[in-house]
């Protein structure tokens, strides 16, 4: 029996995740700001811990990876899920609007990762899940910031792997695409407030494609959540895993862009070397 420890459970990929590692045997604490969501969500369990976190406190951080401990004796797989997106121009976005996302998105996942890491430490094992995004591998028009997030959360997990590895903890960063859950929604998808009429027909294009899209996204969630439940038992797992054809053909084009770069000015690039006698 493993014992995950997931945040953001209350809905979306982690409350789908969290039923599907139950349903196997598993332990799950999950977290929300708001526990009853989960219990309404989840329903009694007597695997399940419910506990309240806001990733954006430290100090509650630490509470939550105690509780869970104490409860369960270990911590398995930790599943840095909890996060929302941002739809703006960089120029439209706003200071606050900035900051907020990054306290969520990145350091958020910091405090909570700092806060089981000592667990799966002395215990030698455990799987670290980062959600990154299919913006965390390739930046668009609208998705600047949210993809400046994601691919600092690709860099961390990264770092953390090779970090981690001596010490029998695998790190993984998820890269999903358009999934059809909640997330271009507004409880997960906040709208830049300033528009600037100049970005009408790139982050305003988004914008609109975004609330076309809403609800027929080509990803199924629970295959999604099934995967990542099985994924936890993987032997050697990568550093990265791309889910959904759209996150595939995405990377795929950008490997062939970065080729051609790299071919178009190689010479260029190769340039600011000393040059040897």
């Amino acid at each position: 029996m493993k014992t995950w420890f997931i945040t953001g459970a209350s809905r979306g990929f982690g409350a789908r995740i969290a039923e599907k590692a139950l349903a196997r045997g598993d332990a799950v604490v999950a977290t929300a700001r708001d526990p009853e969501a989960i219990a309404e969500r989840l329903g009694p369990h007597d695997n399940l811990l419910a506990v309240a976190l806001d990733v954006n406190d430290a100090a509650q951080a630490n509470t939550a990876a105690a509780s869970a401990y104490d409860r369960f004796g270990r911590i398995d797989v930790l599943v840095n899920n909890a996060g929302y997106g941002l739809v703006a121009a960089v120029e439209e976005a706003t200071a606050a609007e900035v900051e907020a996302l990054f306290r969520t998105n990145v350091f958020g996942l910091l405090s909570v990762t700092r806060a089981i890491l000592p667990v799966m430490r002395g215990q030698r094992s455990g799987r670290i899940f980062n959600f990154s995004s299919i913006g965390g591998y390739r930046a668009g028009p609208g998705f600047g910031i949210y993809s400046a997030t994601k691919f600092a959360v690709e860099a961390l997990s990264e770092s953390l792997r090779a970090e981690l590895a001596p010490l029998g903890i695998h790190v993984t960063a998820i890269e999903p695409g358009y999934f059809r859950t909640d997330f271009l929604d507004v409880a997960s998808l906040r709208v830049g407030q300033t528009l600037i009429e100049d970005y009408a027909q790139t982050a305003g294009a988004v914008r609109a494609a975004a609330a076309r899209m809403n609800h027929s996204q080509p990803g199924d969630p629970d295959r999604l959540a099934q995967i990542l439940v099985d994924f936890a038992d993987a032997v050697d797992p990568p550093v990265r895993l791309p889910l959904g054809s759209d996150t595939v053909a995405a990377i795929e084009a950008k490997h062939r862009s970065d080729a051609a770069i790299i071919q178009a000015w190689r010479g260029l690039s190769v340039s600011t070397d000393f040059q040897v006698l």
